[in-house]
Protein backbone atom coordinates (compact mmCIF):
# COMPACT_ATOMS: atom_id res chain seq x y z
CA UNK A 1 0.00 0.00 0.00
CA UNK A 2 1.02 3.17 -1.36
CA UNK A 3 1.23 6.08 1.61
CA UNK A 4 -0.70 9.56 1.66
CA UNK A 5 1.44 12.42 0.48
CA UNK A 6 1.38 15.79 -0.76
CA UNK A 7 3.43 17.27 -3.39
CA UNK A 8 3.38 21.00 -4.57
CA UNK A 9 5.06 23.20 -7.09
CA UNK A 10 4.81 26.57 -8.66
CA UNK A 11 1.68 27.56 -10.27
CA UNK A 12 3.24 27.04 -13.95
CA UNK A 13 6.25 25.48 -15.23
CA UNK A 14 7.50 26.83 -18.70
CA UNK A 15 10.55 24.55 -19.70
CA UNK A 16 12.39 24.71 -23.26
CA UNK A 17 14.98 26.75 -25.19
CA UNK A 18 13.19 29.98 -26.35
CA UNK A 19 11.07 29.81 -23.41
CA UNK A 20 11.55 33.12 -22.27
CA UNK A 21 10.09 34.32 -25.09
CA UNK A 22 7.09 33.75 -23.62
CA UNK A 23 7.45 36.48 -20.59
CA UNK A 24 5.04 38.87 -22.59
CA UNK A 25 2.32 36.53 -22.62
CA UNK A 26 2.78 35.15 -19.17
CA UNK A 27 2.46 39.34 -17.97
CA UNK A 28 -0.28 39.06 -19.73
CA UNK A 29 -2.04 36.16 -17.95
CA UNK A 30 -1.26 37.88 -14.58
CA UNK A 31 -2.43 40.72 -16.00
CA UNK A 32 1.02 42.72 -14.84
CA UNK A 33 1.48 46.16 -16.50
CA UNK A 34 4.36 47.37 -14.68
CA UNK A 35 6.90 44.39 -13.36
CA UNK A 36 10.56 44.82 -11.48
CA UNK A 37 13.30 42.42 -12.62
CA UNK A 38 15.71 41.75 -9.71
CA UNK A 39 19.03 40.77 -11.14
CA UNK A 40 22.86 41.81 -10.81
CA UNK A 41 25.09 43.96 -12.84
CA UNK A 42 26.80 40.53 -14.63
CA UNK A 43 23.61 39.40 -16.15
CA UNK A 44 22.84 43.23 -17.62
CA UNK A 45 26.38 43.20 -19.45
CA UNK A 46 25.76 39.74 -20.44
CA UNK A 47 22.80 40.78 -22.52
CA UNK A 48 20.37 38.29 -20.15
CA UNK A 49 18.53 40.88 -18.89
CA UNK A 50 17.83 42.37 -22.20
CA UNK A 51 16.92 38.90 -23.52
CA UNK A 52 14.18 38.82 -20.83
CA UNK A 53 13.09 42.61 -21.43
CA UNK A 54 12.55 42.33 -24.76
CA UNK A 55 9.38 40.14 -25.28
CA UNK A 56 7.59 42.39 -22.28
CA UNK A 57 8.18 45.44 -23.90
CA UNK A 58 6.71 44.04 -26.82
CA UNK A 59 4.05 43.02 -25.00
CA UNK A 60 3.93 46.38 -23.80
CA UNK A 61 4.37 46.13 -20.20
CA UNK A 62 6.76 48.80 -18.64
CA UNK A 63 9.96 47.58 -16.75
CA UNK A 64 12.15 48.46 -14.05
CA UNK A 65 15.67 46.99 -13.74
CA UNK A 66 17.04 46.50 -10.08
CA UNK A 67 20.46 45.06 -10.37
CA UNK A 68 21.60 45.55 -6.99
CA UNK A 69 21.82 41.77 -6.26
CA UNK A 70 25.22 39.71 -5.58
CA UNK A 71 26.21 36.09 -4.61
CA UNK A 72 24.59 35.22 -1.20
CA UNK A 73 22.72 38.38 -0.71
CA UNK A 74 23.06 40.28 2.62
CA UNK A 75 19.66 41.48 4.09
CA UNK A 76 20.90 45.13 2.92
CA UNK A 77 20.44 43.83 -1.04
CA UNK A 78 16.60 42.99 -0.17
CA UNK A 79 16.63 46.41 1.80
CA UNK A 80 18.02 48.33 -1.64
CA UNK A 81 15.19 46.02 -3.39
CA UNK A 82 12.08 46.41 -1.43
CA UNK A 83 13.23 50.83 -1.69
CA UNK A 84 13.25 50.18 -5.50
CA UNK A 85 10.29 48.46 -5.68
CA UNK A 86 8.64 50.91 -4.00
CA UNK A 87 9.52 54.10 -6.03
CA UNK A 88 8.42 52.12 -8.86
CA UNK A 89 4.84 50.74 -8.02
CA UNK A 90 4.95 47.47 -9.97
CA UNK A 91 2.27 44.99 -9.91
CA UNK A 92 4.58 42.18 -10.38
CA UNK A 93 7.97 40.78 -9.45
CA UNK A 94 10.11 39.19 -11.96
CA UNK A 95 13.89 37.07 -9.95
CA UNK A 96 16.25 36.57 -13.32
CA UNK A 97 19.53 35.12 -12.43
CA UNK A 98 20.83 32.41 -9.77
CA UNK A 99 19.59 31.14 -6.88
CA UNK A 100 20.77 34.31 -5.10
CA UNK A 101 19.03 36.87 -7.46
CA UNK A 102 15.70 34.62 -7.71
CA UNK A 103 15.37 34.82 -3.78
CA UNK A 104 15.72 38.19 -3.30
CA UNK A 105 13.02 38.52 -5.66
CA UNK A 106 10.50 36.67 -3.53
CA UNK A 107 11.90 38.13 -0.42
CA UNK A 108 11.04 41.63 -2.14
CA UNK A 109 7.60 40.59 -3.56
CA UNK A 110 7.18 39.41 0.60
CA UNK A 111 7.58 42.60 2.07
CA UNK A 112 5.94 44.69 -0.76
CA UNK A 113 3.27 42.46 0.54
CA UNK A 114 3.30 42.49 3.81
CA UNK A 115 5.79 44.80 5.39
CA UNK A 116 8.74 44.67 7.66
CA UNK A 117 12.01 43.62 7.09
CA UNK A 118 13.22 40.24 5.39
CA UNK A 119 14.58 39.27 8.93
CA UNK A 120 10.79 39.80 10.21
CA UNK A 121 9.82 36.68 7.97
CA UNK A 122 12.79 33.99 8.82
CA UNK A 123 11.59 30.55 9.84
CA UNK A 124 8.89 28.30 8.28
CA UNK A 125 5.49 28.69 8.03
CA UNK A 126 5.33 32.15 8.94
CA UNK A 127 3.81 34.39 6.04
CA UNK A 128 0.51 35.04 6.61
CA UNK A 129 -0.92 35.62 2.85
CA UNK A 130 0.32 35.65 -0.85
CA UNK A 131 3.33 37.73 -1.56
CA UNK A 132 3.74 40.02 -4.83
CA UNK A 133 2.87 38.18 -7.97
CA UNK A 134 5.84 36.25 -8.47
CA UNK A 135 8.20 35.02 -12.05
CA UNK A 136 11.50 33.39 -11.77
CA UNK A 137 13.81 33.38 -14.53
CA UNK A 138 17.06 30.93 -13.59
CA UNK A 139 20.01 31.37 -15.45
CA UNK A 140 22.38 28.88 -13.38
CA UNK A 141 21.21 25.15 -13.46
CA UNK A 142 21.83 24.40 -9.58
CA UNK A 143 19.40 25.91 -7.26
CA UNK A 144 16.12 25.04 -8.04
CA UNK A 145 14.52 28.44 -6.52
CA UNK A 146 12.55 28.74 -9.27
CA UNK A 147 10.11 26.26 -7.98
CA UNK A 148 11.03 26.60 -4.22
CA UNK A 149 9.29 27.76 -1.60
CA UNK A 150 12.18 28.80 0.15
CA UNK A 151 14.40 32.22 0.50
CA UNK A 152 18.00 32.31 1.66
CA UNK A 153 20.05 35.74 2.63
CA UNK A 154 22.52 36.68 5.05
CA UNK A 155 21.94 38.40 8.44
CA UNK A 156 24.25 40.14 8.12
CA UNK A 157 24.12 41.12 12.20
CA UNK A 158 24.18 37.51 13.07
CA UNK A 159 26.92 36.40 10.53
CA UNK A 160 24.69 33.27 9.51
CA UNK A 161 22.52 32.52 6.50
CA UNK A 162 18.81 32.32 6.86
CA UNK A 163 15.90 31.23 5.48
CA UNK A 164 11.96 32.02 5.02
CA UNK A 165 9.60 29.05 3.91
CA UNK A 166 6.31 29.39 3.15
CA UNK A 167 4.37 27.85 0.19
CA UNK A 168 3.28 31.56 -0.45
CA UNK A 169 6.82 32.04 -1.80
CA UNK A 170 6.19 29.51 -5.07
CA UNK A 171 6.46 31.53 -8.06
CA UNK A 172 2.93 31.96 -10.12
CA UNK A 173 5.65 31.04 -12.72
CA UNK A 174 8.81 29.34 -13.60
CA UNK A 175 10.47 29.73 -16.82
CA UNK A 176 13.54 27.57 -17.41
CA UNK A 177 15.43 28.32 -20.57
CA UNK A 178 18.50 26.07 -20.96
CA UNK A 179 19.68 28.74 -23.52
CA UNK A 180 19.81 31.10 -20.36
CA UNK A 181 22.40 29.36 -19.06
CA UNK A 182 24.61 29.13 -21.82
CA UNK A 183 26.98 32.07 -20.86
CA UNK A 184 26.71 30.54 -17.12
CA UNK A 185 31.19 30.67 -15.65
CA UNK A 186 32.52 27.38 -15.62
CA UNK A 187 33.10 27.49 -11.92
CA UNK A 188 29.07 29.04 -11.50
CA UNK A 189 28.03 25.74 -13.43
CA UNK A 190 30.19 23.45 -11.06
CA UNK A 191 28.70 25.29 -7.68
CA UNK A 192 25.42 25.16 -9.08
CA UNK A 193 25.49 21.45 -10.45
CA UNK A 194 26.00 19.97 -7.51
CA UNK A 195 24.27 22.41 -5.65
CA UNK A 196 21.36 20.70 -7.46
CA UNK A 197 23.03 16.88 -6.93
CA UNK A 198 23.20 17.75 -3.02
CA UNK A 199 19.02 19.24 -3.43
CA UNK A 200 18.50 15.53 -4.78
CA UNK A 201 20.55 13.52 -2.57
CA UNK A 202 19.18 15.40 0.86
CA UNK A 203 15.57 14.57 -0.73
CA UNK A 204 16.34 10.91 -1.39
CA UNK A 205 17.73 10.53 1.72
CA UNK A 206 15.11 12.58 3.89
CA UNK A 207 12.90 10.74 6.56
CA UNK A 208 10.04 9.54 4.75
CA UNK A 209 6.80 11.70 5.23
CA UNK A 210 4.88 9.34 7.42
CA UNK A 211 7.60 9.42 10.15
CA UNK A 212 8.21 13.53 9.43
CA UNK A 213 4.91 13.78 10.32
CA UNK A 214 5.27 12.42 13.74
CA UNK A 215 8.43 14.59 14.44
CA UNK A 216 7.68 17.36 16.80
CA UNK A 217 8.02 21.12 15.14
CA UNK A 218 4.46 22.41 13.92
CA UNK A 219 3.86 23.34 10.23
CA UNK A 220 6.53 23.17 7.69
CA UNK A 221 6.68 23.76 4.09
CA UNK A 222 8.82 20.80 4.07
CA UNK A 223 7.24 17.03 4.63
CA UNK A 224 9.37 14.70 4.15
CA UNK A 225 10.32 12.03 1.27
CA UNK A 226 7.46 10.23 -0.81
CA UNK A 227 7.17 8.12 -4.19
CA UNK A 228 7.12 11.83 -6.48
CA UNK A 229 10.19 13.02 -4.51
CA UNK A 230 12.14 10.22 -4.75
CA UNK A 231 11.61 10.00 -8.69
CA UNK A 232 12.22 12.99 -9.61
CA UNK A 233 15.23 13.24 -7.23
CA UNK A 234 16.59 10.04 -8.92
CA UNK A 235 16.06 11.71 -12.52
CA UNK A 236 17.42 14.34 -11.27
CA UNK A 237 21.10 12.59 -10.02
CA UNK A 238 21.25 10.53 -13.08
CA UNK A 239 20.99 14.18 -15.08
CA UNK A 240 23.69 15.02 -13.06
CA UNK A 241 26.01 11.95 -13.61
CA UNK A 242 25.41 12.21 -17.49
CA UNK A 243 25.93 15.88 -17.97
CA UNK A 244 27.14 18.22 -15.15
CA UNK A 245 31.65 17.48 -16.03
CA UNK A 246 30.02 18.29 -20.01
CA UNK A 247 28.79 21.09 -18.68
CA UNK A 248 31.81 22.34 -16.65
CA UNK A 249 34.13 21.21 -19.55
CA UNK A 250 32.13 23.02 -22.45
CA UNK A 251 30.00 25.72 -21.68
CA UNK A 252 28.68 25.59 -25.05
CA UNK A 253 27.86 22.19 -24.94
CA UNK A 254 23.87 22.70 -25.72
CA UNK A 255 22.81 19.33 -24.43
CA UNK A 256 24.32 19.12 -21.53
CA UNK A 257 22.81 22.45 -21.04
CA UNK A 258 19.45 20.92 -21.69
CA UNK A 259 20.13 18.16 -19.46
CA UNK A 260 21.20 20.32 -15.99
CA UNK A 261 18.20 22.70 -16.44
CA UNK A 262 16.37 19.98 -15.98
CA UNK A 263 18.22 18.23 -13.22
CA UNK A 264 18.34 21.46 -11.47
CA UNK A 265 14.59 21.88 -11.41
CA UNK A 266 13.87 18.18 -11.01
CA UNK A 267 16.14 18.83 -7.69
CA UNK A 268 14.10 21.99 -6.87
CA UNK A 269 11.00 20.26 -6.98
CA UNK A 270 11.87 17.29 -4.97
CA UNK A 271 13.93 19.32 -2.01
CA UNK A 272 10.73 21.66 -2.19
CA UNK A 273 8.47 18.96 -1.26
CA UNK A 274 10.73 16.30 0.39
CA UNK A 275 13.29 19.19 2.41
CA UNK A 276 16.96 19.63 2.81
CA UNK A 277 18.44 18.49 5.74
CA UNK A 278 22.32 18.18 7.69
CA UNK A 279 24.51 19.86 4.75
CA UNK A 280 22.55 22.23 4.55
CA UNK A 281 22.38 23.05 8.04
CA UNK A 282 25.96 22.77 8.48
CA UNK A 283 26.51 25.18 5.18
CA UNK A 284 24.62 28.11 6.48
CA UNK A 285 26.94 28.72 9.20
CA UNK A 286 30.24 28.10 7.10
CA UNK A 287 28.90 30.58 4.07
CA UNK A 288 27.76 33.58 6.94
CA UNK A 289 31.43 33.47 8.04
CA UNK A 290 33.21 32.73 5.29
CA UNK A 291 31.31 33.75 2.11
CA UNK A 292 31.62 30.74 0.07
CA UNK A 293 29.03 30.09 -3.03
CA UNK A 294 25.96 28.25 -1.24
CA UNK A 295 26.76 25.14 -3.83
CA UNK A 296 30.56 24.80 -3.30
CA UNK A 297 30.05 25.02 0.29
CA UNK A 298 27.32 22.48 0.17
CA UNK A 299 29.20 20.11 -2.68
CA UNK A 300 32.14 20.21 0.06
CA UNK A 301 29.98 19.27 2.99
CA UNK A 302 28.01 16.83 0.95
CA UNK A 303 30.20 13.25 1.08
CA UNK A 304 30.89 13.33 5.38
CA UNK A 305 27.45 13.82 6.14
CA UNK A 306 26.53 10.81 3.73
CA UNK A 307 29.28 9.17 5.63
CA UNK A 308 27.11 9.85 8.45
CA UNK A 309 23.96 8.68 7.37
CA UNK A 310 25.86 4.86 6.01
CA UNK A 311 24.37 3.64 9.37
CA UNK A 312 20.33 4.42 8.23
CA UNK A 313 20.41 4.99 4.27
CA UNK A 314 23.29 2.48 3.11
CA UNK A 315 20.77 1.38 0.65
CA UNK A 316 19.74 4.78 -0.48
CA UNK A 317 23.17 5.95 -1.20
CA UNK A 318 24.00 3.03 -3.05
CA UNK A 319 21.26 3.80 -5.21
CA UNK A 320 22.75 7.21 -5.72
CA UNK A 321 25.69 5.79 -6.76
CA UNK A 322 24.02 3.46 -9.06
CA UNK A 323 22.12 6.31 -11.17
CA UNK A 324 25.68 8.76 -10.55
CA UNK A 325 28.04 6.48 -11.83
CA UNK A 326 26.91 3.09 -12.12
CA UNK A 327 28.29 2.15 -8.93
CA UNK A 328 26.79 -0.51 -6.80
CA UNK A 329 27.71 0.28 -3.07
CA UNK A 330 27.26 3.05 -0.78
CA UNK A 331 30.91 3.51 -0.22
CA UNK A 332 31.67 4.02 -4.05
CA UNK A 333 29.00 6.10 -4.25
CA UNK A 334 31.04 8.31 -2.07
CA UNK A 335 33.76 7.72 -3.00
CA UNK A 336 32.68 8.80 -6.69
CA UNK A 337 31.41 12.56 -5.41
CA UNK A 338 34.73 12.80 -3.92
CA UNK A 339 36.27 12.66 -7.24
CA UNK A 340 33.53 14.68 -8.73
CA UNK A 341 34.24 17.51 -6.41
CA UNK A 342 38.11 17.66 -7.49
CA UNK A 343 36.96 16.95 -10.88
CA UNK A 344 34.99 19.87 -11.02
CA UNK A 345 36.84 21.68 -8.70
CA UNK A 346 34.82 22.17 -5.98
CA UNK A 347 36.89 22.97 -2.36
CA UNK A 348 38.17 19.80 -0.97
CA UNK A 349 38.58 20.84 2.74
CA UNK A 350 37.09 23.65 5.35
CA UNK A 351 39.98 25.33 5.93
CA UNK A 352 40.30 25.57 2.04
CA UNK A 353 37.81 28.46 2.33
CA UNK A 354 39.28 30.40 5.21
CA UNK A 355 37.72 28.16 8.21
CA UNK A 356 39.91 27.94 11.27
CA UNK A 357 39.41 25.18 13.54
CA UNK A 358 38.08 27.60 16.65
CA UNK A 359 35.34 28.27 14.16
CA UNK A 360 33.88 24.98 14.12
CA UNK A 361 32.10 24.31 17.41
CA UNK A 362 30.14 27.65 17.11
CA UNK A 363 29.38 26.42 13.46
CA UNK A 364 28.04 22.98 15.31
CA UNK A 365 26.12 25.32 17.67
CA UNK A 366 24.51 27.02 14.58
CA UNK A 367 23.64 24.07 12.65
CA UNK A 368 22.19 21.88 15.74
CA UNK A 369 19.87 24.70 15.94
CA UNK A 370 18.09 24.47 12.69
CA UNK A 371 15.61 22.52 14.09
CA UNK A 372 13.61 22.75 10.75
CA UNK A 373 16.19 21.13 8.92
CA UNK A 374 17.17 18.90 11.71
CA UNK A 375 13.77 17.46 11.22
CA UNK A 376 14.04 15.94 7.85
CA UNK A 377 17.37 14.50 8.67
CA UNK A 378 17.14 10.53 8.38
CA UNK A 379 19.64 10.68 11.70
CA UNK A 380 18.52 12.90 14.25
CA UNK A 381 21.97 14.09 16.06
CA UNK A 382 21.95 13.91 19.62
CA UNK A 383 23.84 16.75 20.22
CA UNK A 384 26.01 19.35 18.73
CA UNK A 385 28.89 17.07 19.32
CA UNK A 386 27.90 14.81 16.77
CA UNK A 387 27.71 17.73 14.22
CA UNK A 388 30.91 18.66 15.37
CA UNK A 389 32.78 15.65 14.52
CA UNK A 390 31.49 15.69 10.92
CA UNK A 391 33.04 19.81 10.53
CA UNK A 392 36.55 18.24 11.99
CA UNK A 393 36.30 15.47 9.66
CA UNK A 394 36.18 18.10 6.86
CA UNK A 395 38.13 20.47 7.90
Amino acid sequence: MLPSFTFHSAGSLIFGRDSVNQLGEIAGRLKATRILIVTDPILVKAGLVERALAPLSTAGVTCEVFAGCVPEPPVEVVRAGVDAARAFQPDAVLGLGGGSNMDAAKLVALVLAHGGDATDWVGDSRVPGPVFPLICVPTTAGTGSEVSAAAVFTDTAKKMKVSTLSPYLRPAFAVVDPLMTVGCPKQVTADSGIDALTHAIEAYTAVSQTEFLKRPGGASVYQGKNPLSDAMALECIQLVGKFLKRAVDNGNDLEARDGMALAATLGGLAFANAGVALVHAMEYPVGGAVHVSHGAGNGLLLPYVMKYHLECREWEIAEVGDRLFDSHTAEGAIAGIERLREDIGIPLRLRDLGVTEAMLPGFAEKAFAIKRLMRVNPRMPASADEILDIYRAAY
